[in-house]
């Protein structure tokens, strides 16, 4: 049965979910599967359909549910540009990490979303699935990427060094280039660093 997604604000969404077991549980996957190749989204998590439980589908690479997950590790800061189902039409820019740890009770042992190296092919889709499972679990905490919102204002320390008009390198992975600080702001939003910061 296809479910109505639930819109931003609602109580539900900004309150964290309760823990559930999997008898109860893998019915209500099915529905959010459904669901969810309904909206054509990347993953849902059951508070979005009104439901109290802590479970949460997602299909990236392929189709996977958590139950009662928890985030144990997390690598690699990153600037992200997420849309949610739950909040139509907005693309909002968040702080992320590239690659996760997630324990959940439907899984043996711990799952790690994220590429290994970064040179790999799949790079921007496994980014991308690490990021949705972030997203996910966020859900079921009660926060929505409003919560996640990457803000300029960890720039504007530097500003205050920094001279619009003044020569900076930036760097990101083994690529670097020099301009003047008010052009590498675009760049640092997309995860850039400045050299020696």
């Amino acid at each position: 049965m296809i479910k109505e997604i639930v819109v931003y604000p609602n109580d539900i969404l900004t309150t964290p979910t309760k823990k559930t077991d999997l008898k109860t549980d893998q019915k209500l996957a099915v529905e959010m599967f459904k669901t969810l190749k309904q909206e054509g989204g990347l993953g849902l998590s059951a508070n979005q359909i009104g439901e109290d439980k802590s479970v949460c589908v997602i299909d990236v690479t392929n189709p996977f549910f958590l139950l009662n997950p928890v985030i144990t590790k997390k690598q690699k800061e990153i600037i992200y540009k997420e849309g949610c189902l739950s909040i139509p039409d907005k693309m909002i820019t968040t702080g992320r990490y590239e690659r996760i740890e997630v324990e959940a009770d439907n899984v043996e042992g711990t799952m790690i979303f994220g590429p290994e190296k970064d040179n790999q092919v799949d790079n921007d889709l496994l980014i991308l699935e690490s990021v949705c499972v972030q997203h996910e679990i966020d859900h079921l905490n009660g926060k929505t990427i409003y919560d996640r919102e990457f803000k300029r204002e960890s720039f504007r320390r530097t500003e205050k060094k920094i001279g619009r008009n003044e020569k900076v390198t930036i760097k990101k992975e083994k690529e670097t280039l020099t301009m003047k600080y008010k052009k590498a702001i675009p760049y640092l939003e997309k995860g850039w660093v400045i050299n020696g910061y």
